[in-house]
């Protein structure tokens, strides 16, 4: 018998006692069917509210083979690319009547795989991930498509033909661009601190570097070309390494902007000038970019234009999910675009 008090223990059976009616008529009240009047889906409201009825959504979900969520798996919530893109996805995913699950793998690949299983036990309606810079055997993210469930892999993708659809920025064009901007401001001695190239990301950049070297006729010195983690730290590593001899290079450009930005702080240690002696140009246009001294070129990856177009795809995908059309077969590619600042300035 219904008793009044509000715990989570009270049901639609406790709510059709309270109201005499019948469960069934309860049931379609609180999904708001149409063929429900409004003075009794307004009662039920109340009286749900006043008994502290929780809907258990997990078994809704089990009967419907539908959870109305969706997994996210980034490689960290700090970073200024990822943080905009999930804002972007969770706000977007809302309008869709979908919830957002959020996990942090921490740039691990034992912890991806562990989510991966997480988010899957967890009967999510589809996946998203970036995955870490170390992923390249991606069996973990199998079940899912072997399942049909909607896989979107963003930014950080497989190299590899994958089942899954890919959305990424321009990573080739975005490094040709910020590179020839270096040459086109009198740049012939250019440095480029990346990252690993087991990731996707690093392997385009490195590439659009290399292409613009060449289509502008400069040879390229490789020791003055790293590969590495870009933290702060190791970014104080490579500009010490390029600045302990006597050639020294007259541009550097860096794979992110945490990098160009410790590039920044060495070379005020060191008294060298930016952008008289050094030019600086980095990748991802995070807001520090424009209130450091001097300002840095970088290029802008539009995290919210990649997040909006993440959703669309995703909706779709579900909407057509009946149908087995589970993931595009080409990649979605985003558009970049080069941001000029005073790090490289010619003035």
């Amino acid at each position: 018998m219904a008793t009044g008090k509000k715990t989570y223990q009270n049901t639609i059976l406790d709510i059709a006692e309270a109201l005499k009616l019948s469960p069934a008529t309860i049931s379609r009240a609180l999904n708001n069917h149409p063929y429900v009047k409004e003075k009794t889906r307004n009662d039920v409201v109340e009286m749900a509210t006043k008994l502290g009825y929780r809907r258990n959504h997990m078994a809704s979900g089990l009967r419907s083979n539908k959870t109305r969520t969706v997994g996210l798996i980034i490689p960290r919530v700090s970073m200024f690319f990822h943080a905009e893109v999930i804002t972007t996805i969770q706000n977007d995913l809302h309008k869709h009547g979908y919830n957002l699950i959020i996990c942090q793998s921490n740039d691990s690949v034992s912890m991806e795989r562990e989510l991966a299983e997480t988010l899957y036990a967890s009967r999510v309606d589809a996946l998203i991930a970036a995955c870490t810079l170390q992923t390249i055997d991606f069996a973990h993210f199998d079940k899912f498509v072997e399942h049909g469930t909607p896989v979107i892999f963003y930014d950080r993708v497989p190299v590899k033909a994958y089942r899954a659809t890919l959305i990424k920025g321009d990573d080739f064009q975005g490094a040709y661009a910020a590179t020839s901007h270096l040459i086109a401001a009198g740049c012939k001695r250019i440095a480029h601190v990346s990252g690993p190239l087991t990731s996707n990301l690093y392997q385009d950049r490195a590439a659009g570097f290399l292409k613009a070297m060449e289509a502008h006729g400069l040879s390229v010195n490789q020791d003055w070309v790293f590969h590495q983690e870009l933290s702060h730290e190791n970014a104080f590593k490579a500009m010490h390494k390029l600045f302990e001899t006597t050639a020294v290079p007259d541009a550097l450009f860096a794979d992110n902007d945490t990098t160009a930005i410790a590039a920044i702080e060495f070379a005020k240690a060191r008294g060298i000038a930016v952008p008289e002696s050094l030019k600086i140009a980095g990748y991802s246009n995070d807001p520090r970019t424009a209130i450091i001294s001097p300002a840095v070129t970088s290029v802008e990856q539009f995290p919210n234009l990649v997040g909006r177009r993440i959703v669309e795809t995703l909706v779709d995908l579900l909407a057509a999910e009946q149908e087995g059309a589970v993931y595009k077969t080409e990649p979605i590619i985003i558009p970049v675009k080069l941001i000029s600042r005073m790090s490289t300035s010619t003035i």
